[in-house]
């Protein structure tokens, strides 16, 4: 069966993979850039908020202005910076070759930074990933009416997604996530789930936060998973060893991608059972969507190949 051509959107969210934040001083920034490091990178985000001190912001800025000189055409990675602030944004934007980057990352985001932030935008090119990340984020009211902002047309089509702070909502708390726990089993579970059924509705993408230990891989795939049951895709990696785990989580098993190419075909009925499971086409299309989607970026995974691979060996 063929895949029809209307499930491929302009821009998927899988594309950004498990996206690399590096801070902006970094002296390999040119080669992570051109792929000539960090292969394996789908996105970047170079940093000149948390993983600076404000004392290096102007050497960052000068130093990112450099190599911005040197970034060579990259279909296949996506570059991103994240401003510290509007003000930062703005002598962002002044850089020579600024125009070599995807995009920026914007901290700190809610109702009061939109205009600082936005009004800078207009004219340009740039999409743009806010960070949901401050105390607004605890207030339904206040998401509902960032949310309606967000929704302007000019605004809507240079989001690419919503990401999730999760160490700063954490820090607003006053708590750490625990080792060997996923942060659906902190108060950020449910904050989480309150972001998902605001925004994914009408359209947007969310982000799902990172995992910031590096010695536990079954905690991280733990999470990835419910990360997935709530629907958010682009898990940040905060070092390259965590790309390649997080992106194998996102391969697809066989069953769901062949129920989605049955689902989006025109030809099926209403209703059918498939691998022992309820198939209706009106209230699964959107799933079955983005199984597609993230079946060609990821493909299939190890397990399912191997038992399809054995199955036939026999």
């Amino acid at each position: 069966m063929t895949l029809l051509p209307t499930i491929n959107q302009p821009f998927s969210p899988w594309s950004l993979g498990a996206p690399l934040y590096m801070p902006s001083n970094r002296l390999d920034i040119l080669d992570c850039a051109n792929g000539e490091k960090f292969t394996i990178l789908r996105s970047m985000i170079f940093c000149t908020e948390d993983a600076v001190s404000h004392t290096e912001l102007d050497s960052c800025i000068r130093h990112l202005g450099l190599c911005l000189q040197g970034f060579k055409d990259s279909p296949k990675r996506l570059r991103f910076i994240r401003a510290r602030n509007p003000d930062t944004l703005a002598r962002l934007l002044d850089l020579p070759d600024i125009e070599k980057i995807d995009g920026f990352v914007l901290p700190k985001f809610n109702i009061k930074e939109f205009h600082p932030y936005f009004d800078q935008l207009q004219g340009t090119a740039f999409k743009v990933m806010p960070t949901l990340e401050t105390q607004d984020v605890f207030d339904q009211q206040a998401m509902i009416e960032l949310r309606q902002a967000l929704l302007q047309d000019d605004i809507f089509q240079r989001i690419l997604m919503l990401r999730i702070g999760g160490n700063d909502l954490m820090n607003l708390l006053g708590i750490r996530r625990p080792r060997s726990f996923t942060l659906y089993e902190t108060p950020i579970g449910n904050v989480i789930s309150q972001l998902v059924t605001i925004f994914k509705p009408h359209g947007f993408s969310l982000s799902a936060p990172v995992f910031e230990y590096l010695d536990d891989t079954l905690t991280l795939q733990k999470e990835i998973q419910l990360d997935l049951a709530h629907g958010l895709t682009g898990k940040t990696a905060i070092h390259p060893i965590q790309i390649s785990a997080i992106e194998s989580c996102y391969t697809v098993d066989s069953e769901d991608y062949e129920m989605a190419l049955r689902i989006v075909d025109q030809s099926a009925p209403a209703v059918f059972k498939m691998h022992n499971a309820m198939c209706e086409v009106a209230t699964h299309q959107e799933w079955a969507k983005d199984i597609i989607n993230r079946f060609l970026c990821y493909g299939i995974n190890n397990k399912d190949l191997l038992k399809k691979g054995f199955a036939e060996f026999l």
